[in-house]
């Protein structure tokens, strides 16, 4: 198979990507791919990494800030060279599909795609459309999407409930015990994490309740990202306080921990699920749409997690909405028994399949 697949800005639409050509790999080991993406986002690092040609587009999301209308004027010329650039790039390498899998960069080749007549795929990880899928929903002849809410949200002809695919990832990955990080073999373990580069507001939040921790009964690992740990680790935590500034294989870390505090990112979620792990999310306010509010409340509604809102983010009240789960069998077993329901543990293959079926 001849693929071009595109996703780019946040390792939210990266990794389910990457995760797609993996299973496409497995299915079809001489298969050929060229990613998309932009010209100064992590994908540019991350997908050669991995082997994978990378071609460039400079392009930037559209802004209602008026401080970026100069720059919004701009990427409208930008949007026309990317889409000649894609254009010939389909003319040149003749893909038998493009698969798009989020952010503005994914818009100029799927439109190309859609020109040169070459079937499309598009994935929402999600339960809130973003804008570029939106945009491209006309164009397309097939739409995946993570959460069942996102269904009645579009109208397609051709959806399909597919989840996310760093889900099924999230099983394959080897366990990671989490003595490797200093805590006990035989103690209860929190894992606190707030994305790929952490949070500041959530770091402040937080630090009291981490200095208080000496009267919990459990043990915490906390990362606080990167650019924010020199300066967290000066602070004098009691000795059930683990600090880290990123991990790498964080699925793999998840499987020795008996509770997750995390934001409500697709790709959080999805493993969170795919998993069956008891989470307390933390939605991010400052996304697109307010999608992580609506991806923690798909979780919620079918009681299988907690929701703490980050203007509501106390040290007592994340400390009581703990305790209530990781010190209650009986509710950790009822959280694990919905995420099960809600889980789809094959979505790579399932995206699989179905671009195999609208190639046919």
């Amino acid at each position: 198979m001849r693929v071009i697949i595109t996703a780019g800005g946040t390792g939210g639409h990266i990794y389910p990507a990457l995760a797609i050509v993996d299973k496409i790999k497995e299915m079809e080991p001489n298969s050929e791919f060229i990613y998309v993406g932009t010209h100064n986002r992590m994908e540019k690092d991350i997908v050669p990494k991995r082997g994978v040609k990378y071609i460039p587009i400079e392009i930037y999301g559209l802004s209602t800030s008026p401080k970026l209308m100069g720059r919004n004027i701009k990427n409208v010329f930008l949007i026309r060279k990317a889409y000649k650039k894609c254009l010939k790039l389909i003319k040149e390498f003749k893909p038998d599909v493009v698969v798009g899998v989020g952010g503005y960069v994914t818009y100029p080749v799927i439109r190309a795609a859609h020109k040169c007549g070459v079937k499309s795929f598009i994935h929402e990880q999600n339960s809130i459309f973003g804008k570029a899928n939106k945009s491209l929903l006309k164009m397309v002849d097939c739409v995946g999407v993570s959460f069942k809410d996102s269904i009645k949200q579009i109208n397609h002809k051709n959806v399909v409930l597919t989840g996310n695919p760093v889900g099924e990832d999230a099983i394959k990955k080897k366990k990671i015990n989490k003595t490797q990080f200093g805590l006990s073999k035989n103690k209860k373990a929190v894992l606190i994490f707030n994305g790929s580069l952490g949070s500041k507001v959530i770091n402040d939040k937080l630090k009291d309740y981490l200095l208080n921790a000496s009267s919990y009964s459990y043990e915490i690992l906390y990362i606080t990202g990167t650019p924010y740990y020199e300066e967290f680790k000066k602070n004098k935590f009691p000795k059930n306080v683990f600090l880290e500034p990123y991990v790498d294989n964080l699925s793999g870390l998840m499987k020795d921990i008996d509770l997750i505090v995390c934001r409500a990112g697709a790709s959080s979620i999805s493993e969170i699920t795919a998993l069956g792990l008891p989470a307390i999310l933390i939605p991010s306010p400052y996304v697109a749409n307010n999608h992580q509010y609506y991806n923690a409340l798909s979780i919620v509604n079918e009681n299988a997690g907690e929701m703490i809102l980050e203007n509501d983010l106390t040290t007592s009240i994340l400390a009581k909405k703990i305790d209530s789960v990781i010190n209650s069998s009986s509710r950790q077993k009822e959280i694990k028994d919905n995420l099960k329901k809600l889980s789809i543990d094959d979505s790579a293959t399932i995206i699989y399949n179905e671009i195999k079926k609208m190639l046919k």
